[in-house]
């Protein structure tokens, strides 16, 4: 990859987040998903495409400047992710145990 195709592809990442965190926003859990899985394989991309070309100075701060943004949207999506992911590892775990105490409870059916 070429500088111009690494910063567009920096910036095609930070488009899928800025969506992300939209559908985080909005509940929209199954396009949160499919938006993560594109993000994901363009992050791949990047990764395979190693070593980067070095960037002349004010290319790199581009670069950073849209690395810094897909954190800051990153962030934002884990803090309103995170509290329902809690909550559904609570629900299962509680449900788990109901089912435990079930089975531990459960008359025994003699034959």
């Amino acid at each position: 990859m070429n500088s111009a195709q690494i910063l567009m592809t920096y910036d095609a990442i930070l488009a899928i987040t800025s969506k992300m965190l939209a559908a985080a926003q909005n509940n929209k859990w199954d396009q949160l998903i499919l938006l993560e899985q594109e993000c994901r394989k363009l992050t791949e991309m990047l990764i395979k495409h190693d070593p980067e070309p070095i960037l002349d100075k004010e290319l790199l701060q581009k670069k950073v400047k849209i690395i810094n943004q897909i954190l800051a949207d990153d962030a934002q999506i884990r803090a309103i992710t995170e509290p329902w992911m809690i909550k559904l590892q609570n629900m299962l775990n509680t449900n788990g145990h109901t089912r435990s105490l079930q089975q531990a409870y459960q008359p025994i059916n003699n034959m």
